[in-house]
């Protein structure tokens, strides 16, 4: 089992079941939140070394979810990854996410920019 935690909050299954095969292939554990509610209560309680973040989940924002883990001390060394259809939406979250991938993604992109983000063990 891996030391290093990717948490996926996305709610299309497909994606997250892509971002999970490419995140696993990098050396992550992964586990996998669908709605912005349960991963605001989720990150009280962990501290991820990678977060891939969807912009629009249910119940709450990714850009609401992205200013809280930025404003958490507990999270400061997480890299964020910010996923979205909307490239507008993308521009404007560059400042405060690792990365920013507009969607589509393909595996290969994934995997290889996790692993980038992954610490040496």
């Amino acid at each position: 089992m891996s030391d290093h935690l990717a948490l996926i909050i996305e709610d299309d299954e497909d994606l997250s079941e892509i971002f999970g095969q490419a995140l696993t292939a990098a050396g992550f554990t992964i586990e996998i939140i669908r709605d912005g509610l349960l991963a605001q209560e989720r990150l009280k309680e962990i501290v991820p070394t990678v977060i891939t973040l969807d912009m629009h989940i249910p119940h709450i924002s990714g850009d609401i979810l992205l200013t809280q883990i930025r404003a958490d001390d507990r999270l400061a060394k997480t890299r964020v990854v910010v996923t979205t259809a909307d490239a507008q939406m993308g521009e404007a979250t560059r400042g405060h996410a690792d990365l920013v991938l507009i969607k589509p993604i393909t595996f290969s992109q994934l995997r290889d920019l996790t692993a980038r983000l992954k610490p040496q063990s």
